[in-house]
């Protein structure tokens, strides 16, 4: 009867042994650091969108600009919360961006220069276009499903929105 007892506590054991814990998803060290450096990407990109209320004249660009600081405070969030979930720092060692596309942040002094909607959009374009360096960067080099899918999401959300200011702009000038 003993030898019944122990033999069903250890069974009882072994199969409570995995209840409740959640298997870790797979990442690897592109991952992390590609989250790490779009958190401040995209708090950048919020404070270059925000300068629409003074600097923006046109309907168009005003609404693009809201609709950019709504999505990229979303993202933010998202980002923080995956980086927490994986128990990885929020903020990428200072000298990592050398080793990670080297992609610096938007110059303070530009962002400070935008003095009217045309410095706005451009410096914008630019914005955009290195998030979708660093996401083309995590599809080649990253190892999370849900963040490789992310990123792909950001290279086309990012492009359409540069196509769109593109035509803010006007045509091209001829040479």
């Amino acid at each position: 009867m003993e030898a019944r007892l122990i033999a069903a506590l250890a069974a009882a054991l072994l199969l409570g042994a995995g209840c409740g814990e959640q298997p870790r998803e797979q990442v690897n060290a592109d991952d992390v650091m590609f989250l790490q450096m779009m958190i401040p990407h995209h708090k950048q990109g919020i404070e270059i969108v925000r300068l629409a209320g003074s600097r923006a004249t046109t309907a168009e660009m005003k609404t693009l600009a809201a609709a950019i600081e709504h999505t990229q405070t979303a993202e933010v969030n998202t980002m923080t919360k995956w980086l927490t979930d994986w128990d990885q720092p929020l903020t990428a060692p200072s000298d990592a961006h050398a080793g990670h596309g080297g992609l610096p942040e938007t110059d303070r002094e530009r962002i400070a220069a935008v003095k009217n909607e045309n410095d706005l959009v451009n410096l914008l374009i630019a914005h955009q276009d290195d998030a979708i360096q660093m996401a083309r960067v995590e599809v080649y080099n990253g190892m999370n499903p849900k963040v490789k899918e992310w990123a792909r999401q950001v290279e086309r959300s990012r492009k359409a929105q540069i196509d769109q200011m593109l035509t803010f702009l006007g045509p091209a000038p001829k040479p």
